[in-house]
């Protein structure tokens, strides 16, 4: 798999991801070059158009890393060690936008979420597009791909997580108590969340709209509603 963008390329040599080699632009010595020499990563200079011929639409910002395939983990693997009264997890329910799961990918990152939970089917993997919009994110957040969403469901419930799903006719989301072990169900775009997926949840939240458009884009409602999350546990 490659990797573009300078942002994507670092995050990717910072974390514990493995990286064949780091294609860079000739003359370029910045911070890519150098924390490749740091962990004895093959360093490529090439000139820009051999980047252009190896990257999507020439999104390379003079450097490209080739890198293994993302490592998927499993859902018990989601919960920290020392702390599993507090976890918050988010489910994606057949998100097929790559640019909308590269930037869900990125907020949960940044709200230090412990974790997303996707299904195997209609429902895009992380790949090279995915990678580039979540801004390199994606190397520091622990993904598991499920053959069965539901059964998760359940069996996080059995476990004693608390699963709200995100839905305009929901109560809203500042009546419910979104603090101890949580998963927050985001559904695809378009579709929202199944009814099968919304019954097996815990309660139905909704974030509060005041235009006249009645929806928002899955990426941007992940943020509003995590970052509640986020806001109750402080």
């Amino acid at each position: 798999m490659k990797i573009f963008g300078k942002n994507a390329v670092t995050e990717a040599l910072r974390s514990d991801r493995t990286v064949e080699k780091v294609m860079v632009e000739k003359g370029d010595k910045g911070e890519v070059v150098a924390l490749a020499r740091r962990k004895g990563i093959k360093v490529q200079w090439v000139d820009r158009s051999v980047l252009d011929a190896e990257s999507d639409k020439g999104r390379h910002q003079g450097c490209i890393a080739f890198v293994s395939d993302f490592a998927y983990c499993e859902v018990e693997e989601l919960f920290p060690r020392n702390n599993k009264d507090n976890v918050l997890l988010v489910i994606l329910e057949e998100i097929t936008d790559p640019h909308n799961f590269g930037s869900i990918i990125r907020v949960c990152e940044c709200a230090g979420v412990d974790g997303i939970i996707i299904g195997k089917n209609r429902q895009v993997a992380v790949n090279e597009t995915v990678e580039r919009c979540s801004a390199g994110a994606v190397s520091h957040v622990k993904i598991a791909r499920v053959t069965n969403i539901n059964n998760t469901i359940k069996q996080l419930r059995d476990e004693g997580v608390w699963v709200y799903c995100a839905d305009m006719d929901g109560a809203s989301m500042y009546q419910a108590d979104l603090r101890g072990n949580v998963a927050l169900v985001i559904g695809g775009e378009g579709s929202g969340v199944g009814k099968l997926t919304r019954s097996l949840c815990d309660g139905v939240i909704s974030i509060a709209l005041k235009g006249k458009v009645n929806s928002l884009n899955a990426s941007v409602a992940c943020g509003i509603v995590v970052y509640e999350a986020v806001r109750q546990r402080q």
